[in-house]
């Protein structure tokens, strides 16, 4: 495949936009690359999610090894245009770089294995077993990645590729941490307050519960040797309808970013075990919610799939890539619960900017990509 084919692919990704929504069109376009290569015995599947979202599974190849190469359709929204020198979604190449909302996070790093993909068919060499998941919401909730779980399309993986970015792909990130995002209501009886005995503080429950939550989940001190220790936030509280009443309802909401050495059924099993302690008390009414949770992802720095990627990136880019740990969620967290037992790793291409203002890629980072891509796919079944 030519630069000037791949830097298209890439402009017309990023110029369809997907600020958490509408990723069937970038589905739909995908799909339409790798149609022409069906009598390769390509199979192409998309999985809606709702309307206008679907995630996209396409499979290249054969043999009982598979490869699989993931990335996210959707990204987060440009925020206040006046900040952005160029409109977001219109794809502009500036000094070496091309700017857009996506750019970095992660639409060049999908499109990077894209191209390595429609090169392995255009030249008739695929070396084996190849599958794409293009998911949807990664950036609110990695719901895509969840639901192609479900339905067991990554069961049969071997190996996992997240093309995230990753300082320039000089990092491979192969464990982070996961997330637990809960939100607990609190509700009581509203009174006069000079007549306190009357109602019943919502409010000064949902304090205790705040504090003993803290309180708990700092006896899970283990640490983990790259991620530390788990943390935990209160980030969002309010109650309350005026300041002479007894408080009728209250509401707080937490992040707990997690490691691999406690599920998230552990921090479950502490919160929903507290939330049972306290409305055995009288007067007690607590209840609780949990926003999209995500395991952590476990990792070994020395696994084969890494010193493999290593090796590939030191002869396409004459640098080695260090291996590290995210402190933030991603696909993987999701994928990790597949039936199968396969090492998931993240590296990308992309840059610094992602989520902010003139979000940007460097070209030759990317084109440098797509021969990675091809390269650790070839040497990965042995080629």
């Amino acid at each position: 495949m030519d630069q000037a084919h791949a830097e298209e692919i890439l402009k017309k990704v990023i110029a369809i936009p997907t600020v958490n929504d509408n990723e069937k069109e970038v589905a739909d376009y995908l799909a339409s690359l790798f149609a022409p290569y069906e009598d390769q015995g390509v199979t192409i599947e998309e999985l809606a999610y709702s309307p206008g979202r679907s995630n996209l599974i396409v499979t290249i190849g054969e043999g009982e090894t598979t490869l699989g190469f993931s990335g996210h359709q959707d990204v987060v929204d440009p925020g206040d245009l006046a900040d952005w020198d160029t409109d977001p979604f219109v794809p502009t190449i500036k000094e070496g770089r091309l700017i857009g909302r996506g750019a970095s996070d992660m639409k060049s790093g999908l499109a990077a294995v894209v191209c390595a993909m429609l090169a392995m068919l255009e030249e008739k060499k695929v070396p084996g077993k190849i599958k794409l998941i293009a998911t949807v919401g990664e950036e609110s909730g990695e719901y895509g990645a969840a639901q192609v779980t479900d339905a067991g399309l990554a069961d049969d993986l071997s190996a996992l590729v997240i093309a995230e970015p990753t300082d320039g792909m000089r990092q491979i990130c192969y464990t982070s941490k996961g997330v637990v995002d809960y939100h607990v209501t609190s509700k009581g009886i509203a009174a006069h307050s000079s007549r306190p005995h009357e109602g019943k503080d919502a409010i000064a429950h949902l304090l205790e519960f705040a504090n003993e939550v803290q309180a708990r989940l700092a006896r899970l001190d283990k640490k983990d040797p790259v991620l530390g220790k788990l943390t935990s936030l209160i980030t969002l509280i309010k109650g309350g309808e005026q300041i002479n009443s007894v408080p009728s309802q209250a509401e707080l909401s937490g992040n707990i970013r997690t490691i691999p050495g406690y599920t998230n059924q552990v921090i479950f099993d502490v919160i929903d075990g507290l939330i049972a302690e306290l409305n055995a008390k009288p007067g007690y009414q607590l209840s609780v919610d949990y926003i999209y949770p995500e395991e952590p992802m476990p990792g070994d720095a020395h696994s084969p799939l890494v010193q493999l990627l290593q090796k590939v990136g030191l002869e396409v880019f004459g640098h080695t890539l260090t291996p590290v740990g995210g402190t933030g969620a991603s696909d993987g967290s999701e994928f990790v619960r597949a039936k199968g037992d396969y090492p998931i790793v993240m590296v990308g291409p992309g840059s610094d900017s992602q989520h902010q203002p003139n979000e940007w890629v460097s070209l030759a980072a990317y084109h440098q990509a797509i021969a990675f891509y091809q390269q650790f796919a070839n040497e990965f079944f042995g080629k």
